[in-house]
């Protein structure tokens, strides 16, 4: 298993700075994508930004140019940067991280992947006007 504690979040006046830091722990070597997601009240859940273990990123378009997600393999920590916050970017943020753990099907099974999917507790951010 995959265990992710996020820190960081805090209230925020427009036009202000942020760092979410998450932390990792338990199956490391298991995972590929770690990063962040968000979820604002009355809105489904959505991608922030993602890095692969190998490096590639993903980020949302309404974040782009503003937030910067970086990785630590050697630390197991994933962070966002998040400059020029505005009042649409009030979310609750969860770390998030994706990868493959071994499973053997009983003690004489094959050992097969399988998928998984780790979620922080989340942590608020509120950008204030």
């Amino acid at each position: 298993q995959v265990q992710l504690v996020e820190s960081g979040g805090g209230l925020v006046q427009a036009g202000g700075s942020l760092r979410l830091s998450c932390a990792a722990s338990g199956s490391i070597s298991s995972i590929d994508a770690m990063g962040w997601y968000r979820q604002a009240p009355g809105k489904q859940r959505e991608l922030v930004a993602l890095m692969t273990r190998g490096g590639s990123t993903n980020y949302a378009d309404s974040v782009k140019g503003r937030f910067i997600i970086s990785r630590d393999n050697a630390k197991n920590t994933v962070d966002l940067q998040m400059n020029g916050l505005k009042t649409e970017d009030t979310a609750v943020y969860y770390c998030n991280a994706e990868g493959e753990l071994l499973h053997r099907d009983g003690d004489d099974g094959d050992v097969v992947p399988k998928p998984f999917v780790s979620w922080g507790q989340g942590t608020q951010v509120t950008v204030s006007s």
